[in-house]
Protein backbone atom coordinates (compact mmCIF):
# COMPACT_ATOMS: atom_id res chain seq x y z
CA UNK A 1 0.00 0.00 0.00
CA UNK A 2 1.00 3.74 0.07
CA UNK A 3 2.07 6.46 -2.76
CA UNK A 4 5.59 4.94 -2.54
CA UNK A 5 8.08 7.46 -2.67
CA UNK A 6 6.66 10.60 -2.29
CA UNK A 7 9.29 13.11 -3.43
CA UNK A 8 9.86 11.76 -6.61
CA UNK A 9 7.10 12.23 -9.86
CA UNK A 10 5.87 8.88 -9.42
CA UNK A 11 4.77 8.92 -6.08
CA UNK A 12 3.63 12.74 -6.60
CA UNK A 13 1.71 10.93 -9.68
CA UNK A 14 -0.05 8.53 -7.59
CA UNK A 15 -1.35 11.31 -5.40
CA UNK A 16 -2.57 13.16 -7.61
CA UNK A 17 -4.28 9.85 -9.21
CA UNK A 18 -5.62 9.11 -5.55
CA UNK A 19 -6.90 12.19 -4.96
CA UNK A 20 -9.22 13.06 -7.94
CA UNK A 21 -12.29 11.90 -6.15
CA UNK A 22 -11.44 12.78 -2.76
CA UNK A 23 -10.89 16.21 -0.29
CA UNK A 24 -9.03 13.81 2.52
CA UNK A 25 -6.18 11.72 2.36
CA UNK A 26 -8.53 9.66 4.78
CA UNK A 27 -12.20 10.20 5.87
CA UNK A 28 -14.15 13.44 5.05
CA UNK A 29 -12.54 16.21 7.25
CA UNK A 30 -8.60 16.88 7.41
CA UNK A 31 -6.47 14.87 9.70
CA UNK A 32 -3.21 13.81 11.04
CA UNK A 33 -3.16 11.44 7.51
CA UNK A 34 -3.47 15.03 5.42
CA UNK A 35 -0.04 16.41 7.81
CA UNK A 36 1.87 13.28 7.37
CA UNK A 37 1.76 13.56 3.91
CA UNK A 38 2.05 17.33 3.66
CA UNK A 39 5.02 17.15 5.63
CA UNK A 40 6.90 14.54 2.79
CA UNK A 41 6.29 16.05 -0.21
CA UNK A 42 9.28 18.65 -1.24
CA UNK A 43 6.99 21.59 -1.70
CA UNK A 44 3.64 22.03 -3.24
CA UNK A 45 3.14 19.34 -6.58
CA UNK A 46 3.59 20.80 -9.71
CA UNK A 47 0.59 21.72 -12.21
CA UNK A 48 0.25 19.29 -14.45
CA UNK A 49 -1.12 17.23 -10.88
CA UNK A 50 -4.13 19.55 -10.44
CA UNK A 51 -6.13 17.16 -7.85
CA UNK A 52 -2.39 16.96 -5.63
CA UNK A 53 -2.20 20.54 -6.20
CA UNK A 54 -5.68 21.45 -4.72
CA UNK A 55 -4.88 18.87 -1.58
CA UNK A 56 -1.84 20.41 -0.36
CA UNK A 57 -3.16 24.47 -0.98
CA UNK A 58 -6.00 23.01 1.06
CA UNK A 59 -4.08 21.66 3.49
CA UNK A 60 -1.49 24.58 3.78
CA UNK A 61 -4.13 26.55 4.90
CA UNK A 62 -4.10 24.38 8.73
CA UNK A 63 -0.65 24.50 8.41
CA UNK A 64 -0.67 27.01 12.01
CA UNK A 65 -3.19 24.58 13.35
CA UNK A 66 -1.69 21.38 12.41
CA UNK A 67 -1.11 19.62 15.29
CA UNK A 68 -5.06 20.22 16.40
CA UNK A 69 -5.89 17.86 13.38
CA UNK A 70 -7.48 14.53 14.74
CA UNK A 71 -5.74 11.29 14.17
CA UNK A 72 -2.47 10.04 14.80
CA UNK A 73 0.21 9.83 12.14
CA UNK A 74 1.00 6.69 10.79
CA UNK A 75 3.97 5.22 8.34
CA UNK A 76 3.50 6.78 4.88
CA UNK A 77 3.36 3.34 3.58
CA UNK A 78 -0.11 2.54 5.40
CA UNK A 79 -1.55 5.57 3.82
CA UNK A 80 -3.53 5.55 -0.18
CA UNK A 81 -4.41 2.84 -2.46
CA UNK A 82 -3.80 -0.46 -2.16
CA UNK A 83 -1.73 -1.77 -5.56
CA UNK A 84 -0.75 1.77 -6.16
CA UNK A 85 1.42 2.22 -9.52
CA UNK A 86 4.23 4.17 -7.49
CA UNK A 87 4.63 1.08 -5.37
CA UNK A 88 7.99 -0.59 -7.05
CA UNK A 89 6.91 -3.88 -8.32
CA UNK A 90 7.87 -7.38 -7.37
CA UNK A 91 7.77 -10.66 -8.56
CA UNK A 92 5.03 -11.90 -10.26
CA UNK A 93 4.13 -14.44 -7.39
CA UNK A 94 3.70 -11.15 -5.58
CA UNK A 95 1.30 -9.37 -8.32
CA UNK A 96 -0.62 -12.92 -8.07
CA UNK A 97 -0.90 -12.74 -4.43
CA UNK A 98 -2.37 -9.29 -4.43
CA UNK A 99 -4.79 -10.28 -6.76
CA UNK A 100 -5.74 -13.09 -4.03
CA UNK A 101 -5.80 -10.39 -1.72
CA UNK A 102 -8.08 -8.16 -3.96
CA UNK A 103 -10.89 -11.51 -4.16
CA UNK A 104 -10.31 -11.65 -0.56
CA UNK A 105 -11.60 -8.34 0.02
CA UNK A 106 -14.08 -8.57 -2.37
CA UNK A 107 -15.30 -11.14 -0.32
CA UNK A 108 -15.38 -8.82 3.06
CA UNK A 109 -16.98 -6.37 0.86
CA UNK A 110 -19.67 -8.63 0.26
CA UNK A 111 -19.96 -9.77 3.95
CA UNK A 112 -20.19 -6.39 5.04
CA UNK A 113 -23.11 -5.88 2.91
CA UNK A 114 -25.28 -8.84 4.37
CA UNK A 115 -24.17 -7.21 7.86
CA UNK A 116 -25.64 -4.26 7.31
CA UNK A 117 -28.63 -5.49 5.52
CA UNK A 118 -29.31 -7.87 8.56
CA UNK A 119 -28.61 -4.52 11.06
CA UNK A 120 -31.27 -2.87 8.64
CA UNK A 121 -33.70 -5.52 9.01
CA UNK A 122 -32.86 -5.43 13.22
CA UNK A 123 -33.40 -2.03 13.86
CA UNK A 124 -36.69 -2.11 11.58
CA UNK A 125 -38.19 -4.37 13.44
CA UNK A 126 -37.56 -2.61 16.67
CA UNK A 127 -38.92 0.47 15.12
CA UNK A 128 -41.77 -1.31 14.34
CA UNK A 129 -42.03 -3.12 18.17
CA UNK A 130 -41.56 0.68 19.23
CA UNK A 131 -44.52 2.10 17.31
CA UNK A 132 -46.72 -0.87 18.33
CA UNK A 133 -45.56 -0.38 22.20
CA UNK A 134 -46.26 3.56 22.35
CA UNK A 135 -49.55 3.04 20.06
CA UNK A 136 -50.93 0.91 23.01
CA UNK A 137 -49.72 3.17 25.73
CA UNK A 138 -52.43 5.30 27.48
CA UNK A 139 -52.47 8.75 26.43
CA UNK A 140 -51.72 11.36 29.03
CA UNK A 141 -54.09 13.53 29.30
CA UNK A 142 -52.94 17.06 29.59
CA UNK A 143 -55.31 18.47 32.93
CA UNK A 144 -55.62 22.24 34.60
CA UNK A 145 -57.37 23.23 37.77
CA UNK A 146 -59.04 26.44 37.61
CA UNK A 147 -60.29 29.27 39.80
CA UNK A 148 -62.70 31.43 38.00
CA UNK A 149 -64.14 35.00 39.94
CA UNK A 150 -67.31 35.26 39.22
CA UNK A 151 -68.97 39.08 39.82
CA UNK A 152 -72.20 40.23 39.90
CA UNK A 153 -73.59 43.50 38.96
CA UNK A 154 -74.64 44.44 42.10
CA UNK A 155 -75.53 43.36 45.90
CA UNK A 156 -78.91 42.63 44.81
CA UNK A 157 -77.70 39.87 42.54
CA UNK A 158 -78.94 36.70 43.61
CA UNK A 159 -75.73 34.72 44.30
CA UNK A 160 -77.51 30.98 44.53
CA UNK A 161 -78.73 31.78 41.24
CA UNK A 162 -75.56 32.72 39.29
CA UNK A 163 -74.14 29.55 40.73
CA UNK A 164 -76.53 27.73 39.30
CA UNK A 165 -75.98 29.62 36.01
CA UNK A 166 -71.84 28.44 35.74
CA UNK A 167 -72.87 25.01 36.75
CA UNK A 168 -75.24 24.83 33.85
CA UNK A 169 -71.82 25.61 31.41
CA UNK A 170 -71.44 21.99 30.38
CA UNK A 171 -68.69 20.67 28.25
CA UNK A 172 -67.03 17.52 27.50
CA UNK A 173 -63.51 17.91 29.24
CA UNK A 174 -65.06 20.12 32.03
CA UNK A 175 -65.92 19.03 35.95
CA UNK A 176 -66.85 21.78 38.42
CA UNK A 177 -65.61 22.02 41.85
CA UNK A 178 -66.46 23.78 44.95
CA UNK A 179 -67.43 26.93 45.11
CA UNK A 180 -67.59 29.95 47.83
CA UNK A 181 -68.79 33.78 48.16
CA UNK A 182 -65.78 36.02 48.82
CA UNK A 183 -66.67 39.68 49.94
CA UNK A 184 -65.64 42.43 47.38
CA UNK A 185 -67.56 45.65 49.39
CA UNK A 186 -70.45 47.37 49.95
CA UNK A 187 -72.28 44.16 50.53
CA UNK A 188 -70.97 42.95 47.12
CA UNK A 189 -69.53 39.49 47.18
CA UNK A 190 -68.15 37.14 44.14
CA UNK A 191 -68.43 33.97 43.38
CA UNK A 192 -65.32 31.96 43.55
CA UNK A 193 -65.65 28.52 41.49
CA UNK A 194 -63.32 25.45 41.19
CA UNK A 195 -63.26 23.44 38.29
CA UNK A 196 -60.44 21.37 36.44
CA UNK A 197 -60.62 21.23 32.59
CA UNK A 198 -59.18 18.91 29.79
CA UNK A 199 -56.48 21.17 28.12
CA UNK A 200 -57.25 19.77 24.41
CA UNK A 201 -61.18 20.26 24.73
CA UNK A 202 -62.07 23.34 27.20
CA UNK A 203 -60.15 26.59 26.61
CA UNK A 204 -60.35 29.20 29.53
CA UNK A 205 -61.72 31.73 27.20
CA UNK A 206 -64.20 29.76 25.58
CA UNK A 207 -65.42 29.29 29.57
CA UNK A 208 -65.70 32.72 30.11
CA UNK A 209 -67.68 33.50 27.43
CA UNK A 210 -69.97 31.10 27.96
CA UNK A 211 -70.42 32.51 31.96
CA UNK A 212 -70.65 36.12 30.85
CA UNK A 213 -73.36 35.47 28.89
CA UNK A 214 -75.69 35.12 31.80
CA UNK A 215 -75.35 39.27 31.26
CA UNK A 216 -78.46 39.83 33.42
CA UNK A 217 -76.70 38.18 36.72
CA UNK A 218 -72.74 38.35 35.74
CA UNK A 219 -70.96 41.22 35.20
CA UNK A 220 -67.50 39.88 34.25
CA UNK A 221 -65.55 36.78 34.98
CA UNK A 222 -61.70 36.56 35.76
CA UNK A 223 -59.22 33.74 36.06
CA UNK A 224 -58.16 33.65 39.83
CA UNK A 225 -55.70 31.01 39.45
CA UNK A 226 -54.39 28.43 36.64
CA UNK A 227 -52.65 25.35 37.66
CA UNK A 228 -51.50 22.61 35.45
CA UNK A 229 -52.23 18.92 36.87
Amino acid sequence: MGFGDIKTTEGVKALNEYMADKSYIEGFVPSQADVAMFQALDGAPAACFPHALRWYKHIKSYEKSASSLPGVQKPLGQYGPAGCDAVPAATNTKGRKSDDDDDDDDLDLFGSDEENEESKTIREERLAQYAAKKSNKPKVIAKSSVVLDVKPWDDETDMAEVEKHVRSVVMDGLIWGASKLVPVGYGIKKLQMQCVIEDDKVSVDLLEELITAFEDHVQSVDVAAFNKI
